[in-house]
């Protein structure tokens, strides 16, 4: 997978010297942003039940929001998906307070909405101290550890979506050509045209997008970051494509399951590791995911990495599939990856190993983690990825064997032979999994693993008792 060039820079403690060196940037990119006739930025940040919250300011008020931040609840971690508030052991209440600060470095004009610019925040508490909820820190620091051991992971999401004509509570197609089929892109070619220009004009490298299988459904790839940055541009592709759709009189929705009769979206992480430098060995820096003597050409460390996230799905589930819709859609033989197994190509496989064409495996090998879907939150889903695979290689993981078809369509006898185990089935399950899981209890610190815990049961108990088309209405057009 081709990075994209984007960085993340570090992320300490503000200081004096460090908010005046902010604030004079801001107002150089307030100058610039006034120019190009925009007049406020939205600050965006993702919650723990994977929903984009935002303050905006005017361009005028940049300087001091890049320098001082603006006032936010920290209560907003504890929201559940129908905005109401549960209460964890480290968060929950009305009382406190924490800054949002912009990410320069990522602040845009949005196309989609003429006048508007994005920056994702970062989160710090109003002594200048990272905010121990804020999941893009979390993330970063999940990729300084790697770095420190000669490691950097490249990654992009898949991000599946479905268009819909009505602006009610129902979902109605807006287009009901062939799966896969031209006719899709036919029926909304103007639709589709001005999303990419839009995408290109925030500086957004995709790869590709197509009709997906189930109505109204397509997806767009886009090109391999660093880990904070892939997160950033999963926000920014799903913000314009709602506003694009807006545009055009439709509406989208990102919900792990639109319709309880349909194919759900997903929203695949794809993932490759790469060491910085070989130390003694130059010919050993590169993908650690091909070129090795391992399965399908793993290196030693590839396949650690990757058996580390394989052991770690079941729990790795409570954020990368974290709604109670997310079980309506992680079913057998639907492609969304419900067994905990791997494969080289297998769509059906939890953890898929790309290796792409021959010729180009050097730079495009990667694994696909296909269960995750579009409730997760970017940030807190790839941390915890990347502390998965930090402990496989950590600890010399190795991968079961490789399986070559439908899981579902071995006997039980055959999947326990093969060490092939159901993923879960509810949230749940998944929550119960999470919290007996230490290593990921620690990677993400426990204030983060409580919070999760906690909005997770606040789901379950919003949705319990209810069927699969309530769930489904419940989400639709939260996510």
């Amino acid at each position: 997978m081709e990075d994209s060039g984007h960085s993340a820079a570090p992320l300490g403690a503000l200081d004096g010297d460090e908010r005046a060196r902010l604030g004079a940037r801001a107002a150089e990119a307030a100058r610039r942003l006034a120019g190009q006739d925009v007049v406020a930025v939205a600050l965006t940040w993702v919650d723990v039940s994977g929903i984009t919250r935002t303050k905006t300011v005017p361009v005028a008020r940049l300087e001091h929001a890049a320098a001082w931040g603006v006032g936010m609840s920290p209560v907003f971690d504890v929201f559940l998906l129908d905005d109401s508030i549960v209460s964890g052991r480290h968060i929950g209440g009305p009382t406190g307070d924490l800054r949002l600060h912009p990410d320069l470095d990522r602040l845009v004009p949005l196309a989609a909405l003429p006048g508007w610019a994005h920056a994702p925040a970062s989160r710090y508490a109003q002594d200048g101290s990272v905010h121990p909820l804020d999941t893009r820190a979390l993330l970063r620091r999940e990729t300084e550890r790697l770095a420190e051991d000669g490691w950097g992971v490249r990654t992009a999401f898949e991000i599946e979506w479905a268009v819909s004509e009505s602006h009610g509570d129902g979902f109605s197609p807006a287009s009901h050509g062939p799966a896969y089929g031209m006719t899709r892109i036919s029926e909304l070619s103007g639709y589709l045209r001005d999303l990419l220009k839009a995408l290109d004009a925030t500086g957004v490298r995709v790869d590709q997008l197509h009709p997906e299988y189930a109505a109204g459904q397509y997806e767009v790839s886009v090109a391999a970051e660093d880990p904070v940055g892939a997160a950033d541009t999963a926000v920014l592709v799903r913000e314009t494509i709602r506003a694009v759709s807006m545009g055009h009189g439709l509406i989208a929705s990102f919900s792990p399951k639109v319709d309880a009769e349909a194919v759900g979206n997903g929203a695949h992480v794809h993932l490759s590791l790469w060491r910085r430098d070989g130390g003694e060995d130059p010919a050993a820096a590169g993908n650690a995911m091909a070129g090795g003597a391992g399965p399908y050409g793993l290196t030693p460390a590839g396949e650690a990495f990757g058996a580390g996230i394989l052991r770690r799905l079941p729990a790795l589930l409570a954020v990368g599939a974290p709604s109670v819709a997310s079980y309506l859609r992680l079913v057998p033989s639907h492609w969304a990856g419900a067994f905990a197994c791997w494969g080289l190509e297998n769509r059906e496989a939890a953890l898929r190993l790309v290796a792409g064409a021959e010729g180009e495996r050097a730079e495009a090998a990667n694994l696909e983690v296909k269960c995750f879907d579009g409730a997760a939150n970017p940030y807190l889903a790839l941390a915890a990825l990347l502390a998965a695979g930090r402990d496989g290689l950590s600890s010399g993981a190795r991968l079961p064997e490789p399986v070559d078809a439908d899981p579902a369509s071995l006997s039980e006898e055959e999947r326990d032979e093969r060490g092939v185990a159901a993923l879960p089935s509810s949230l749940g399950e998944a929550v119960a999994a999470f919290e007996a899981d230490g290593v990921l209890r620690a990677a993400l610190g426990e204030e983060v693993a409580d919070t999760v815990a906690t909005v997770r049961r606040g789901e379950i108990a919003l949705l319990d008792g209810a069927t699969p088309r309530q769930i489904a209405a419940a989400t639709r057009w939260r996510h």
